[in-house]
């Protein structure tokens, strides 16, 4: 049953929708992202108060995470620049990069957003 009062996007820009770098697709992306998740045992990797976070694969969604983001200069494929994170923190360690990216940039640093 469709709602009884119908929504609509008010924004001026409508946002391009997300598609994912080619480089992603590939089987090498596939086999590093793999070995990753494999290494880590499918659980975060991140450390909270001196404690590993408990969140797992199946029960929680895991991503590969490179440590030096790609655009900071980070290797796509090496093994030592990836880590395996829960959507939390995977979302977390990327605002923060966002940011300091941004304040490099307004401190005159360059331009790379």
């Amino acid at each position: 049953m469709a709602p009884a009062i119908r929504s609509i996007d008010t924004r001026a820009v409508k946002v391009a929708p997300k598609v994912a770098d080619a480089e992603l697709q590939s089987a090498e992306y596939r086999q590093w992202r793999n070995a990753v998740y494999r290494r880590a045992g499918y659980r975060c990797e991140a450390m909270d108060n001196g404690h590993r976070c408990t969140k797992a694969a199946p029960t929680h969604r895991m991503f590969a995470d490179h440590i030096v983001e790609r655009r900071d200069g980070g290797a796509l494929l090496d093994a030592a620049n990836g880590q395996c994170l829960c959507g939390s923190h995977h979302s977390r360690k990327t605002v923060a990069a966002r940011a300091a990216r941004l304040s490099f940039r307004t401190r005159g640093g360059g331009s790379n957003l």
